[in-house]
This record gives structure tokens, C-alpha cells and sequence, in this order.
């Protein structure tokens, strides 16, 4: 088992290079199947556990995957399997594009359903819903999710919530589908208008990604292509965050700071400034930070995925800040560990209501959840004293060489195996 040693109190200064993003990789691994002929290159992939076991998963099915550094080769033209029952698709929420990629080519699919952080309920209902709306039949059995269809035809779908996955997941199988689909009540973030993007570069016909009706013009055939994946928005907020709750001046880079301005909005009202430039930002933190209230939105609102990490930071905010949890029902489980650590924070139902102190305190932590793990990285980082963490492969994730990362911003921190 591995952990992350953590002596607290050192400002950060420097810069760091933000990877690809997560949850967009995550998305375009899987619709890289659609292409029956060529080659994808994909560009800018994070070297994350996540994308590890999509890579697997691919080969399983018939795929040659072919990987150099941050760059992967994925021909799909021989891929001859539907169905992904194993272990990496059963530990990973990201598996279930797997199902909207199959579907849209061969018209079936049977994927183990899909595991991740334990934040809240995550139904797949919206996702069900698209499928058979295309004209798919849909059973759920023995713990994996059996999609069969003669054909898929365009229809108008709306989503009953904002969702993500479904978002993606439904446009992934609306690709190759007969006439149109509009969807209606989508998700605008970043990484929805990648995969569109992506697809787009392979020969599909999407309009209006990263606004609230996109139109899936069906195409015959997708083909190979080139492309790069977006800067991770999730890592490069962590790494502000963590600029500012420790003090020091960090140039953020390889970033597209529009993506990031809900997150330097939050951080200036503490006191932080932030400067951007070109593909880049600025973090310069000099002085005690102020309280602040968030709620946590659909993009282009404030990302729940940096709700953790921020409410590291504002444990030594002066004053009282309230955060508002208004995505997932259950994501105040790093509360408890900061609380090891002197925090003075109370949660009621979706709202945590944080009195900042002087300072945290170094203690062994757990990271529970992925984002969760991030904020335990900042939480020890601010501490004074050392801090031990554990439960580091829900870091490893989704932040890329973390460790190595903030040693070279000048934070003293290793990793140990047990």
C-alpha cells in the first residue's frame, strides 16, 4: 500500500504543467471505437490510473493500442468483441461510455456497471432513457447493462436532469444513428464539447456542443483522426487552490483560463490575485484569506469537483464560510479528516458551514474519494507539522505525478510504499 508524507508550511512557488483532462480523455478513449477504419491519435492523455484501465478495457475488446508518452494510437477497425465484463469496468464510473460507443457501431453492448467514488447516488436512468429513445432495448442483469437494437433512429431526447455521462453517452450512440437527434437539457462543460469536438474530427456532424440543445446529425461512417485532448480544468483549479492556501506565486500553464473563471472568481474574493495570460495563469497569494460562500453548479458554475480542495483552503479562511453542495448529496466525507486536523467545520444536509482557525494541523489522513484525496493533499500541505495520507490510488486517479508535481513548486512531500 502506498502513501503520501506531507510536512506542511512551505509556500509554493514555480510552475507546473497541467495534463490532459481527465474527464474528457476518459470519454474519448471509448468513443475512439466508433471509427471502423484508420487510426485515432490522440494527443494529451493523462497518465492516470483511470485512462490505464480504459486502454485495457479497448485491447480486450479487439483494439491495438499503441502508447508513447502522452500519446496514444488506437485502430478500432478490427475490433470484434461488445462486451466489457471485468474488473477495470466494474471500478471505474467512465466504463459506461463503453455502452454508447458499442451501441452506435454494432447496435449492442453488455458492460458490467460502472463503480468510482462513492459521492452520492449516480443513476444511469438519463442514459436508459436516451438509449431507448434511439430505439434500443435495455435490460440491466446480473450487474452489467444489456443494450440491443435492429437500428438506431434520431429522435428528440430531453433530459430529465443535467447529466454528463448522459450527455456524452447519448451523443456517442446518436453518432451513426439514422436522420437526427436533438438533445434537449444537456450539459455545457468543457469536456462535453471535446468529445464533440473529437467526434466531429472523425467525420461526425454535431452541432451546438457547450449549449443546451446539441444536434447529432447521423453519419455512416467514422474514421480516424488526430487530436488533442483540452487542459484539465479540475487540475489546474486543485493547483490554484493549493497556491493560495499555502501562500507563494505559481504560473499555472497549458491551461484555457475561460475554463477556470468561476474558480479565479472564488479565489480573488478571498484575496488572491490572479493573472492571466495566453494559455496560462498567475496565482500570487500574500495574505490572510477571507471567508467566502459557494454554491456548486452545472458548468458554467462553480465545478463540485472543486468543492473538496476549496473547502481545505477555507478552514483557515478569517470568518465563516458556507458551501453549498448542490450536485452530489454525499460529498462532505473529507469533513471528518480535516477535523483531525483542527478544522472547525459543521455539516448540515448539503451545506458545510466552516469557521476558519489559525491553522490546520498534521495527522493521518484517508483519502475517501478521488477529489476528496486532492483536498487532503492541500489540507496537509497548509499544516504545520507532518501529515500522512493514505487511500493515495483515489489520487492517482486523476492528478498525474502529483507528488513530483508539487516538489517542484518547493512543497516537501514523498510517496512511501508500506
Amino acid at each position: 500500500m502506498e502513501k503520501l508524507i506531507i510536512n506542511g508550511g512551505n509556500k509554493l512557488f514555480g510552475e507546473v504543467e497541467i495534463s490532459g483532462a481527465k474527464n474528457a480523455a476518459v470519454a474519448i478513449l471509448p468513443a475512439a471505437i466508433l471509427a471502423s477504419e484508420g487510426v485515432c491519435k490522440i494527443d494529451n492523455i493523462p497518465d492516470i490510473e483511470d485512462v490505464h484501465c480504459l486502454e485495457r478495457i479497448l485491447e480486450n475488446l479487439g483494439c491495438k493500442v499503441n502508447k508513447e508518452r502522452n500519446t496514444a494510437h488506437i485502430d478500432s477497425s478490427n475490433l470484434n468483441g461488445t462486451e466489457a465484463c471485468t474488473e477495470d469496468a466494474r471500478r471505474m464510473r467512465a466504463s459506461y461510455y463503453l455502452i454508447g460507443a458499442l451501441l452506435g457501431r454494432f447496435k449492442k453492448a453488455k458492460v458490467d456497471l460502472p463503480g468510482g467514488c462513492p459521492i452520492g447516488v449516480r443513476p444511469i436512468d438519463q442514459h436508459i432513457k436516451g438509449f431507448e429513445a434511439l430505439g434500443a432495448h435495455v435490460v440491466i442483469e446480473h450487474g452489467a447493462v444489456i443494450v440491443k437494437a435492429d437500428k438506431l433512429i434520431g429522435t428528440k431526447i430531453f433530459f430529465d436532469v443535467v447529466s454528463v455521462g448522459a450527455t456524452i453517452n447519448v451523443m456517442l450512440a446518436a453518432t451513426l444513428a439514422e436522420g437526427v437527434t436533438i438533445l434537449e437539457n444537456v450539459a455545457k462543460e468543457p469536456h462535453v464539447v471535446d468529445v464533440a469536438n473529437f467526434l466531429n474530427s472523425m467525420g461526425a456532424n454535431i452541432k451546438g456542443a457547450g449549449t443546451d440543445v446539441i444536434k447529432v446529425f447521423g453519419v455512416e461512417k467514422l474514421t480516424g483522426c488526430n487530436y488533442s485532448v483540452i487542459p484539465d480544468q479540475i487540475e489546474a483549479g486543485t493547483y490554484m487552490i493549493a497556491t493560495a492556501a499555502c501562500g507563494g506565486e505559481v504560473t499555472i500553464k497549458n491551461v484555457i483560463p475561460k475554463h477556470l473563471e468561476s474558480i479565479s472568481a472564488k479565489l480573488v474574493e478571498t484575496g488572491v490575485e490572479i493573472v492571466p495570460n495566453g494559455d496560462s495563469v498567475k496565482v500570487i497569494s500574500n495574505k490572510d484569506l477571507n471567508a467566502i460562500n459557494i454554491k456548486t453548479l452545472p458548468y458554467p458554475g462553480f465545478p463540485t469537483d472543486i468543492q473538496q480542495p476549496m473547502t481545505s483552503l477555507l478552514c483557515t479562511a478569517k470568518g465563516r464560510s458556507i458551501v453549498n453542495e448542490s450536485i452530489w448529496e454525499n460529498r462532505f466525507k473529507h469533513v471528518d479528516e480535516l477535523k483531525k486536523m483542527g478544522a472547525n467545520v459543521k455539516v448540515e444536509g448539503r451545506t458545510a458551514i466552516i469557521d476558519g482557525i489559525d491553522k490546520l494541523t498534521g495527522a493521518v489522513l484517508k483519502a475517501t474519494d478521488l477529489r476528496a484525496g486532492a483536498a487532503m493533499v492541500i489540507a496537509a500541505l497548509m499544516a504545520e507539522g507532518e501529515s500522512e495520507i493514505i487511500g493515495i490510488e483515489h489520487i492517482d486517479r486523476g492528478y498525474p505525478h502529483i507528488e513530483e508535481k508539487f516538489k517542484e513548486l518547493g512543497a516537501n512531500i514523498r510517496r512511501e510504499v508500506e
